[in-house]
């Protein structure tokens, strides 16, 4: 009879769920604890500035929308990758990002450096139909995004959320929030949220 502590193990199904989470626990932790004292991965890069009311209020408008679903927000330092989007993604981007977007599904290009490289109006053309731009896009059209004001009165409560987790706005910040964006509609909102995606990171090859 095999009395070694392998075949005990295999024999104990309860042993070896324990083990197994064990194992798993300590390799997270392993993972995971370093990321949490390193300064790439937690301190903003130079020029990164929290998001305005009204980009905020259109990040709210691409989740909501499931913008993620088709488009990712993550650059892999692969050359096929750079040379077609430019700088890979890198975490001290998305310090003030909750959550963050990055992903890996690619029905649409990524987006991560979308910002300034078209104009607002076309991606006012593009978001009402996309297909007046892009003739072969599966693209949905956005276009009620023009009608739909954004709602003025919410997004103080959503930076002082936003503050609580490290987001450093100020008090200012959210005093002037609902004002700047009043009268806005969320496809303003949305496409100042596309312009600004990896701008802090635009000079850097």
């Amino acid at each position: 009879m095999d009395t070694s502590g392998h075949a005990v193990i295999e024999k104990n199904m309860g042993l070896m769920i324990v083990l197994i989470i064990v194992a798993i626990s300590f390799g997270g932790l392993v993972e995971i604890v370093p990321l949490f004292f390193q300064k790439s991965t937690t301190e903003p890069v130079a020029g990164l500035k929290p998001y305005t009311a009204l980009q905020l209020s259109g990040r709210d408008v691409y989740i909501r929308e499931g913008c993620y679903n088709c488009h990712s927000q993550m650059i892999r330092p692969f050359r096929a990758e750079t040379e077609r989007y430019g700088h890979y993604s890198v975490a001290g981007e998305f310090v003030y990002d909750h959550p963050f977007q990055w992903g890996s599904k690619r029905t649409g290009p990524d987006l991560a450096r979308v910002g300034g490289r078209y104009s607002d109006d076309w991606h006012r053309v593009h978001l009402m139909n996309p297909r007046d731009l892009v003739p072969e896009s599966n693209m949905p059209a956005y276009a009620w995004l023009a009608t739909s004001p954004v709602d003025a009165d919410g997004v103080p409560a959503k930076m002082k959320a936003l503050r609580k987790v490290g987001v450093p706005y100020t008090d200012e910040d959210i005093a002037k929030a609902s004002e700047a964006v009043k009268g806005k509609t969320e496809l303003d909102a949305l496409i100042a949220y596309l312009q600004g995606m990896g701008t802090a990171l635009r000079n850097v090859r």
